[in-house]
Order: C-alpha cells, then sequence, then structure tokens
C-alpha cells in the first residue's frame, strides 16, 4: 500500500502547494493526511468538483505553482465542464494534478449507482484527452507520482491518477468532528419515520439511505421511499419534481449538509415554485460522514436566513426527538415549502446494512406508493 505521508510529501515537493475537491472514501486516508497537514488557505473542501476545478485554476494562475484536485470518480460528471472549457489545452492550458477513486472498477463488486460510471470512466478520460495512470496497492508510487507530474509540468495541462480500492493503507485523522448534537441520524430518521405516516420521502444519497431502508426493515414495513444512491446533490430537485407531479400528497425530502451544498441553486428554484407540499428535511452534521467523516461548511451557515431568501414559507430546527415532535405540528399546518432542519451527530452503526433490492425494484415500489 502507498503510505499517505509519503505520497504528500513527494507531491509538496513537487511544488503542490494547494490541496482541494469532494471527499471519497477510496481516498479517505489522503484526504485525512491532507486535512491534518495543510493550513486552511492550503487546503479546501469544495462543494462539488466543478469547483475544485476552478479553484485550482485560479490558484495557478496568481502563484504559478500547482493544485491537486481529489474526486470520485462519480464526480467528474460535476468536473467535465471547467475541464474542457477552461483547463482545456484548446483553451487556457492549466496545469493541475487529478487524483481520482475509481468507484465501480470492473470486477470489484460495488454498489448499483457506481458500476455503469466504474466502467466508463477510463473512456471519459480518454475522451476529456487528459493523461492518466492506475494507482493501487502494488504501485511504486513513488515512480507513478513523478512519472504523472513530469507530464503535467511538460504539457502544462491536467493529468490524473485514477485510484483503485485499498491503494492507500490506512490513515486515522488527528482531529475527531465536533458532535453538534447528541442523537445520530438513524436516532433522527426514526422519529422522522413516527411523524411522516404515509408521506412521500425522497431520500438522499449515503447512510441515510441506507439506515431509512433498514428501519423500515426492521419496522416489518413495505418498502415505499424513493432512495437516491447516486447523483448527490439532485435529492431536493427530485423532491420537487415528486411533489409537482403529486400535488394532493405531502413529500418528505430527506437530504444531507455535504448535499444541499453541492447543488444549492435548487433551493431558490423550490422557492419559486413554491409546492405548497413539500417539506424539505435537512440533516445537518456538517460532515460528508459517508466517505469518510471530512467536514462540511454547514456549521457555520445559517439555514433559516437561507430558506427564507430561496423563498421557503416557514423553516424549524430541531436537535432531539422532543424538538422534532414540538416543530412537526407547525409545519404540517402551513402551506409549503418548508425547511426543517435537524441538528445530528456523526457516527453509524459497524454493521450498517445495504438495501436489498436493485434501483428497479426501488423505483416500482415508490411508484407504486405515489400513484395509489
Amino acid at each position: 500500500m502507498i503510505h499517505p505521508d509519503d505520497f504528500y510529501r513527494q507531491l509538496k515537493a513537487a511544488d503542490i502547494g494547494f490541496f482541494t475537491g469532494v471527499p471519497d472514501s477510496l481516498l479517505s486516508s489522503l484526504c485525512a493526511f491532507i486535512d491534518d497537514r495543510c493550513s486552511a488557505s492550503e487546503h479546501i473542501i469544495t462543494a462539488n468538483e466543478g469547483n475544485a476545478i476552478a479553484l485550482a485554476m485560479g490558484y495557478h494562475l496568481s502563484s504559478g505553482k500547482y493544485a491537486a484536485v481529489y474526486m470520485q470518480n462519480s464526480g467528474l460528471g460535476n468536473a467535465i465542464n471547467p475541464l474542457t472549457s477552461l483547463a482545456d489545452p484548446q483553451v487556457y492550458r492549466v496545469p493541475m494534478l487529478l487524483i481520482i477513486g475509481w468507484r465501480g472498477e470492473p470486477g470489484v463488486s460495488d454498489e448499483p449507482q457506481h458500476i455503469k460510471q466504474g466502467r466508463i470512466t477510463p473512456g471519459q478520460l480518454a475522451l476529456l484527452e487528459i493523461p492518466y495512470q492506475i494507482l493501487d496497492a502494488d504501485s511504486d508510487g513513488t515512480a507513478m507520482l513523478a512519472q504523472a507530474l513530469n507530464t503535467m509540468t511538460d504539457t502544462q495541462a491536467p493529468v490524473a491518477l485514477l485510484v483503485r480500492k485499498n491503494a492507500f493503507a490506512p490513515y486515522t485523522p488527528q482531529n475527531a468532528p465536533v458532535q453538534r448534537a447528541a442523537w445520530t441520524r438513524e436516532e433522527a430518521l426514526a422519529a422522522l419515520l413516527d411523524s411522516c405516516g404515509s408521506d412521500l420521502i425522497v431520500c438522499t444519497t449515503g447512510k441515510a439511505s441506507r439506515e431509512l431502508f433498514e428501519l423500515r426493515v426492521q419496522r416489518g414495513q413495505q418498502q415505499r421511499d424513493f432512495l437516491t444512491v447516486g447523483g448527490m446533490g439532485h435529492t431536493a430537485s427530485l423532491a420537487l419534481g415528486v411533489a409537482l407531479g403529486n400535488p394532493h400528497q405531502r413529500v418528505i425530502c430527506v437530504d444531507g449538509d455535504g448535499s444541499v451544498l453541492m447543488h444549492m441553486g435548487a433551493l431558490p428554484i423550490i422557492g419559486s415554485r413554491r409546492p405548497q407540499n413539500l417539506v424539505h428535511v435537512l440533516l445537518n452534521n456538517a460532515a460528508h460522514e459517508s466517505v469518510g467523516g471530512q467536514p462540511t461548511v454547514a456549521d457555520r451557515m445559517d439555514f433559516a436566513a437561507i430558506a427564507k431568501a430561496c423563498g421557503y414559507a416557514h423553516y424549524a430546527r430541531a436537535d432531539n426527538a422532543a424538538s422534532l415532535a414540538q416543530a412537526w405540528p407547525g409545519l404540517l399546518h402551513r402551506a409549503g415549502p418548508c425547511m426543517l432542519e435537524l441538528s445530528i451527530g456523526t457516527g453509524s452503526r459497524g454493521n450498517l446494512g445495504r438495501p436489498t433490492g436493485s434501483p428497479e425494484h426501488n423505483k416500482l415500489a415508490f411508484i407504486r406508493a405515489a400513484r395509489a
């Protein structure tokens, strides 16, 4: 395995002075090491991968130094526009090192949402004409990184390292995340289920959907929620479509802070359409917990003011079951859209499972519930 400290030192020696991106589980050890070693001005976790490409460009333009941009391969979708229309050799020709976690690699077991993306990732990089190398646990990390950096400096354009599972040795972060509330996300979801009855639920990607699925199993209830297992950041827009398509049934959008931050432009669109049957529940632990617990900036944001500015009709906040029970009736007696921010702690069960049905099965179950 490649040790994050050795890899980081080589990056710094090659004049990589800035690190940015969106965390990925395959890169969690490297991201944690970078965060522990860098100052706030040297490392920025962005809302989405396109932001990170633009940040890397700006840093190079002003300093002459290089930036490393990390992401999961699913994040290439957010990065393609700035990579092709800004950083590309035929436009501004801006060098940067892309470090990409290869989820869904063919032959490696993974979740359904990663299968196609994993299969087409090498082809995407080839289509983008970005030189890349594949980094794994048996690679000579020093030689491979040196080669990539040489290509980057010679071409003055983006290059990539495609990182396989378990390429980096484990690393434990030195700074534990600050607990924002005593209750866990699973406890918050359980309390929410107690309140929402037969309402339609659209749930964000990551551990929230996994926990919601298991809560239904534990209660012996039919699966009826739409589990947005991919497409991070698009849960709110999906829920808006559901609310507009079925205006006579209440729709609960269960979202995460990282998801909301990734595509915050959805909020004013929701506010402008004013769906009276939509409740937007924000699970806020200020962390990208599903991919390693790296921090977001959601702990320093005033979502009450944001919701109001975006046109939401009402905002409420809860940080335990009692305050949720107190806030919920007020939401039900108001025309939406409403936002309910649930401040939660980080952490999840070690034995947390995954949805056992296929995405197609999940879709059909939700359709039955929505069209009943």
